[in-house]
């Protein structure tokens, strides 16, 4: 009889003496025969193919068939060795610079809040100048310390208004300087001199500092003097931006008078009109900056009534004031007492 299944008897008792000469069981091996991998070769990281289980409607043993017969080849010991490697000293420098950028925001908040405390004695860093400077900084700025941050946001927002009105003075000062080339007038350079000096400092302290320190200390005597002033600085740049002629100001005004026909007083007239937007630009800036925040100032429930306590309250504590009332007080006692015993 031949080796297939179909000479055998059906009816006859089975052979269960070797369990691998079933057809279907040889069948398997003979095709998964090209997908055996070697445990040398094995790789358990990548990805093995599952075996599939298929009937076949002609037969009617089960055939166990593989997805795809074409092994990816292993890698190579080295690559795999290194890639882990190098994988593990990128991370360590990752969290090495995390570490040190979280150690240095630790040490900024310590600082900052020893200085909120008082701990630690703060250095006027404003203006910023170099350290053997024969002038010293005046004043101390810090938004993200002193500032709350709900209004941090808004402060800066004032502080580059001043910073663009100087600029703009200094190109005023650019303007007359062209003015004076181009039709000789002399006053119109040595007043903008003479404004830039003055308003650029006065600026800063008589509006921008009241603002700063009414949000620092949530002052209602410091926001009266701001809205006082800074509205009259309004105004003010309305009329820079105007540019009356001869008032020291490269405005409108003067930028049109010098559009006389010709070529040098085209671009004369071109150039002045850039520094009467740049007056324009401050007087916008003006106007809605004062509004959001009287707006901001009028939520919160202030008046001139505790402007005025809180003047009354800084006022007396002020160590001048104590110094000079004590002072009167002695004098007084001392006449009375002297006129008493003669």
């Amino acid at each position: 009889m031949s080796g297939s299944g179909l000479d055998e008897n059906p009816f006859g008792e089975p052979n269960w003496d070797n369990p691998f000469a079933d057809p279907a069981i040889q069948q398997a091996q003979r095709l998964a025969g090209g997908a055996v991998v070697s445990l040398e070769d094995y790789n358990p990281f990548e990805e093995q193919a599952k075996p599939q289980l298929q009937i076949n409607s002609t037969n009617t043993a089960a055939v166990v068939q593989p997805l795809s017969q074409n092994v990816p080849p292993p890698q190579t010991s080295s690559l795999g060795a290194s890639a882990p490697s190098t994988s593990i000293q990128i991370t360590s420098e990752e969290l090495q610079r995390r570490q040190e950028e979280l150690d240095r925001k630790a040490a900024e908040l310590d600082r900052r809040e020893q200085q909120l405390q008082g701990n630690v004695p703060q250095l006027n860093n404003w203006p910023p100048l170099p350290d053997n400077f024969c002038v010293k900084p005046c004043f101390y700025q810090d938004f993200e310390v002193e500032i709350p941050p709900e209004f941090q946001k808004l402060v800066k927002r004032l502080y580059y208004i001043w910073i663009f009105y100087t600029m703009t003075l200094l190109a005023n000062v650019i303007g007359g300087l062209i003015l004076m080339f181009h039709a000789g007038e002399i006053g119109t350079f040595f007043l903008a001199i003479f404004y830039t000096l003055l308003f650029s400092p006065a600026s800063y302290v008589c509006w921008f500092r009241p603002a700063y320190k009414a949000f620092r200390n949530d002052s209602s005597f410091n926001f009266m003097v701001f809205f006082f002033i800074y509205f009259f600085q309004t105004l003010y740049s309305v009329v820079q931006a105007v540019g009356f002629q001869k008032m020291g100001y490269c405005g409108f005004i003067t930028a049109i008078s010098q559009f006389n026909g010709e070529a040098a007083g085209i671009i004369v007239g071109i150039l002045l009109l850039n520094v009467a937007f740049c007056f324009t630009a401050v007087a916008v800036a003006n106007v809605l900056m004062i509004t959001k925040i009287h707006t901001i100032y009028r939520s919160t429930g202030a008046s001139m009534a505790k402007a005025q306590a809180e003047f009354t309250t800084e006022f007396l504590r002020n160590q001048h004031v104590q110094e000079a009332a004590s002072s009167a007080v002695n004098s007084a006692i001392n006449s009375q007492f002297n006129n008493s015993r003669y």
